[in-house]
């Protein structure tokens, strides 16, 4: 997986865009923006990504959803956004330009395929006529928005930054490990919850975004040892180490006759001046009578 996204690298390398988060921040502030309009002037029911209405013309959606915020207005709102654009940016320092922006795009992309994948199972396995098709998707198309993908990025921090201590809720010193550890288990529960629900939005919109972060942790090289290659290496490697029989030392001194069995933290040099393999502990080394 690293050398594939390498290889993509150096191809595409010069096509990423620095500072991916702080035009995303613009683009949910511009969302927050439409959100103020009259309560009779519905600008988000326009922004959502609809497969149905996709499917009917309004190709727009495919790009206008990352508009919708994944927060709420609210007093909270500068703090939280502050809090994503310090998130967004030590990742694409840690991972670099490219792999960040591969990152969320690909989150992007698996959203949209996951709304479609939606569409089709409310399609063929529900069996449902195309008003009700509509309308389900209208109410519902809200699912597939940004919030998940900045989860995933937050989680990505986690297993990047375990130990960093931040402060949740604004004064409560937690490390990044534990946060990301209950984090994850919310977003197993609530897609646990959606199949149960039968609500098939929530839970694609998740597992799309859970396979992105899967990804994210098999470019990292952190899975490598179960390449079938990495692991024919270590068997053969086993098969090639001779094992020294019971009662065979590497090392004994040639005076007192110790060896690192009797003690571990002994040190064993071999003298230059001996005529001769002639093996010493630190504590005869430099005290013996050199052979000749």
């Amino acid at each position: 997986m690293d050398r594939l996204v390498q290889k993509m690298e150096r191809k595409f390398g010069r096509y990423a865009i620095p500072n991916l988060t702080k035009y995303i921040i613009g683009l949910y502030i511009v969302g927050m923006i439409l959100q103020l309009a009259p309560a009779n002037v519905n600008f988000s029911g326009f922004l959502t990504l609809d497969p149905y209405m996709i499917l009917h013309g309004q190709v727009w959606r495919l790009i206008t959803w990352i508009l919708i915020p994944p927060v709420n207005f609210n007093f909270l709102v500068i703090i939280t956004l502050l809090f994503y654009y310090y998130v967004g940016n030590t990742m694409e320092r840690t991972l670099g330009t490219f792999r960040y922006n591969l990152f969320i795009f690909t989150g992007m992309l698996l959203m949209i395929v996951a709304s479609f994948v939606t569409l089709f199972v409310y399609k063929t396995v529900f069996n449902l006529t195309p008003e009700g098709l509509s309308v389900l998707m209208n109410v519902n198309s809200i699912s597939f928005s940004t919030y998940y993908i900045q989860m995933m990025v937050f989680l990505s921090f986690a297993i990047c930054y375990p130990d960093m201590t931040v402060l949740f809720m604004l004064f409560i010193p937690l490390k990044v490990k534990w946060l990301g550890i209950f984090y994850g288990a919310v977003l197993a529960f609530n897609a646990f919850n959606a199949v149960r629900g039968s609500n098939y939005f929530l839970f694609f919109a998740i597992l799309s975004q859970a396979l992105n972060l899967l990804l994210f942790y098999l470019s990292l090289g952190k899975m490598s040892h179960l390449r079938p290659s990495e692991v024919k290496r270590r068997a053969e490697f086993k098969r090639n180490v001779q094992i020294r029989p019971k009662g065979i030392t590497r090392h004994k001194c040639a005076i007192c006759g110790r060896s690192e069995e009797d003690d571990p933290n002994l040190e064993f040099r071999f003298c230059s001046k001996c005529n001769g393999n002639y093996e010493y502990c630190q504590d005869h080394l430099f005290t013996h009578e050199h052979k000749k």
